[in-house]
């Protein structure tokens, strides 16, 4: 139990912890003006103490108040940026309004079910969002029953997803070449696209492995690309909406760590990339002279990432009149003047392929085109499930390769060919 007595001008609190080696040990803290302060704090870090370094008591703390919890102690640290921001959104904006409120030992399975049901009803929200809600419920519980024992039954698991009478789309788009050359030849004058979009055609690479490149990852000599970082975007507080200015902008862009152990990687790219880059590197240093101290500059920052404390690079901006005493950084894919926009550089030319061209697709269809057409030439599948980046051959059959009107016909060629040699 928690003694206060009188020191000197002030009180102090104590009391008795576990022996250590067999010998008594107690904690002490002093400096509080009155008996009343002394015993309120002493009985607070007694609690706590006694609940083991917890502010609260697990079975009675609420769900909202765990959630918080959950997301500092595991989000925050094992997940990567937009997934914890995806979380929290899911978080403030559907589950804490709902059932944060109660308590974390009362929740049971229908409350869960009956939760997604009234999302499902009132909201209709789309198959993949009512599942990344559901994915946030799961998971927060599991960390409770596996990992810290807060409550004895997960009673996430046996929630479902109400039936929906529309089945789920397919959104990868297969680009046929025919198209490929429509996109390009519409993007021809635009050099930070087309090049983006022609290497993303020529390698398979993600969007943010695309932006990501610098000029040290392209070995024109022997013709290799090396991916070992992607680029990332993360929103400022403060700041002005207008983008490129040192220090306001509300985008900042920052290198991220790959998707995989698997993703990093160099792979292997031909003379029409290599000669393509090359061009573009030309280009880019007649830009250069052209624009002169207009010039924008981009520099390698070493920052604390606030929620791993651990460290990362921040991308940071300043025209070239300007000296900075950072590393500077010499990204790819970049406008005339030098400006960095990241993944954002693609999403008005995809505006413009969906309603010009009449083309429905998003920029990783340029991956799944890449992998399709290596598998319909023929290509090793661990050759492309390496190119790819894939920790699994299996991952790469699964999610990126699609069987195409190809390789549908080709089945029934074979077959034929089989059957009439019987």
């Amino acid at each position: 139990m928690v003694s206060v007595r009188k020191r000197g001008k002030v009180y102090q609190y104590q009391y008795d912890i576990a022996p250590i080696d067999g010998k008594r040990k107690r904690v002490t803290k002093s400096g509080f003006k009155t008996k009343a302060e002394a015993e309120k704090a002493g009985t607070i870090a007694y609690n706590e103490y006694m609940q083991t370094g917890h502010n609260f008591i697990p079975s009675k703390m609420s769900y909202s108040d765990y959630l918080d919890y959950w997301m500092k102690e595991d989000c925050e640290i094992n997940l990567k940026y937009h997934t914890i921001e995806a979380y929290k959104n899911i978080i403030k904006n559907h589950i804490k309004p709902r059932i944060g409120y109660y308590m974390l030992s009362q929740i049971t399975t229908s409350t869960l079910q009956e939760f997604v049901n009234a999302i499902y009803v009132e909201k209709a929200f789309s198959k993949n969002f009512l599942k990344n809600i559901l994915k946030v419920l799961k998971t927060s519980f599991s960390y409770a029953t596996d990992v810290v024992g807060f409550v004895k039954e997960n009673p996430a698991l046996k929630v479902r997803l109400p039936k929906y009478d529309i089945p789920d789309t397919d959104p990868v788009h297969i680009f046929t070449k025919e198209e490929v050359e429509m996109i390009l030849n519409r993007f021809k004058k635009n050099h930070c696209v087309y090049y983006a979009f022609l290497t993303a055609y020529y390698t398979g690479l993600r969007v943010s492995e695309v932006f990501g490149l610098t000029w040290e990852d392209i070995d024109f000599e022997n013709k290799t690309l090396r991916v070992d970082r992607n680029i990332l975007k993360k929103n400022q507080k403060g700041g002005t909406k207008k983008r490129h200015i040192s220090g306001n902008s509300t985008t900042v862009w920052y290198f991220g760590t790959c998707k995989t152990p698997s993703s990093y990687r160099t792979i292997d790219i031909g003379d029409t990339l290599v000669n393509a880059l090359k061009e573009f590197k030309e280009e880019q240093e007649k830009h250069k002279e052209e624009y002169g101290d207009m010039y924008m500059k981009h520099y390698a920052k070493e920052v604390e990432n606030p929620y791993t404390k651990k460290k990362e690079i921040k991308i940071v901006n300043a025209h070239a009149e300007i000296e900075v005493a950072l590393p500077e950084v010499n990204l790819v894919f970049i406008k005339s003047n030098g400006v960095f926009e990241g993944t954002d550089s693609v999403k008005y030319p995809f505006k413009v392929i969906h309603y010009e061209l009449g083309i429905s697709c998003r920029f990783h269809d340029f991956r799944d085109t890449h992998a399709t057409r290596l598998i319909e030439a023929g290509a090793d599948i661990k050759a492309v499930s390496k190119r790819l980046g894939h920790s699994t051959i299996r991952t790469t059959y699964e999610i990126y390769v699609k069987v195409t009107s190809k390789m549908k016909n080709d089945a029934v060629d074979r077959f034929e060919q089989y059957a009439v040699n019987l």
